[in-house]
């Protein structure tokens, strides 16, 4: 694929739009009189990698999320930059895997969850009654903190997005593509036929990131991706997910203050009662951060 189809497919958000609703689609007017599209971060890479400025892929604004009446997220803001590594970290309990789950309606499950205030994908509202969840999730992709793999082949698991998408045109090539990206394809490309639920817990997570990579997403979410894994598997998933980055937006949620530091770009400290306590370079929130509450935090004083 060119850059120039990706850039032209990377910013039609019709892509997330119900049919017939897509030709009264209007963007969200920004407050600064700026377009979300056409706005820009600056985001430092690790040691020097990636620097310079990203465009906006996710911005949540005055974002607020409630399970009844119990408040999992306060208020929070924060723009998510493109083909970054974002981690959120936090307490058990501080509202990390809600604003994960967030992003692409996943808390559109559970029937006790509201939703207040606005998170933008590419400047839409993701939460607006034209927005097809399922059509989202194809975009914004997501792998779990226990892998599950699907009872079928391994070549079957990565191959079924794109058959319940009827996209199914030069599959085999797909599936090897997705299965090389996620660090796979030669630990499997003799045994594609057998169940995957005969790899390894490392593999396994692997195989999931393939199968969500599949699709070709635009955002990978990540929600304690190698919290069940050896520390050798966890090498290989960290070691992927920095290679995942160079080509989607991965936001990863982690209690691994280690694992944040060393994969991230920047960094979101969530703490108790779901409030966003300080976003900003990975280097600079466990260096120097601005909050006392954060330096506590990453100094084991607390949580």
């Amino acid at each position: 694929m060119t850059q120039d189809n990706v850039t032209d497919d990377r910013t039609d958000r019709s892509t997330i739009v119900s049919p017939e609703d897509a030709g009264n689609e209007s963007e969200t007017p920004d407050p600064s009189g700026e377009s979300s599209l056409s706005r820009s971060i600056a985001a430092e890479g690790r040691d020097g990698e990636r620097v310079g400025t990203a465009q906006t892929v996710l911005e949540a604004r005055d974002l607020n999320v409630y399970y009844d009446d119990v408040q999992a997220i306060d208020d929070v803001s924060l723009a998510i930059p493109e083909n970054r590594v974002t981690a959120l970290i936090g307490p058990s309990g501080c509202g990390k895997s809600t604003f994960l789950r967030s992003i692409n309606r996943m808390n559109d499950l559970i029937d006790a969850a509201r939703i207040e205030g606005e998170l933008l994908f590419r400047g839409k509202n993701v939460y607006d009654d034209d927005v097809d969840p399922v059509a989202l999730r194809r975009k914004v992709g997501m792998v779990f903190q226990h892998p599950n793999p699907f009872p079928k082949s391994i070549y079957d698991n990565v191959a079924y997005g794109l058959r319940i998408q009827d996209d199914t045109e030069n599959l085999d090539e797909r599936v090897e593509t997705a299965l090389k990206r996620a660090a796979l394809w030669d630990e499997v490309k003799d045994q594609l036929d057998e169940s995957a639920l005969d790899l390894s817990g490392g593999q396994q997570q692997r195989l999931c990131i393939a199968r969500a990579i599949a699709v070709d997403p635009e955002v990978i979410l990540m929600d304690e991706p190698a919290s069940a894994l050896d520390p050798i598997a966890t090498s290989k998933i960290e070691d992927l997910i920095e290679e995942l980055a160079e080509e989607y937006t991965v936001v990863i949620v982690t209690h691994n203050m280690q694992q944040a530091a060393r994969i991230s770009d920047r960094t979101a400290v969530f703490l108790t009662g779901g409030e966003l306590v300080e976003y900003d370079d990975t280097e600079t929130i466990f260096e120097n951060p601005e909050s006392q509450r954060v330096e506590d935090y990453i100094t084991g004083k607390f949580g």
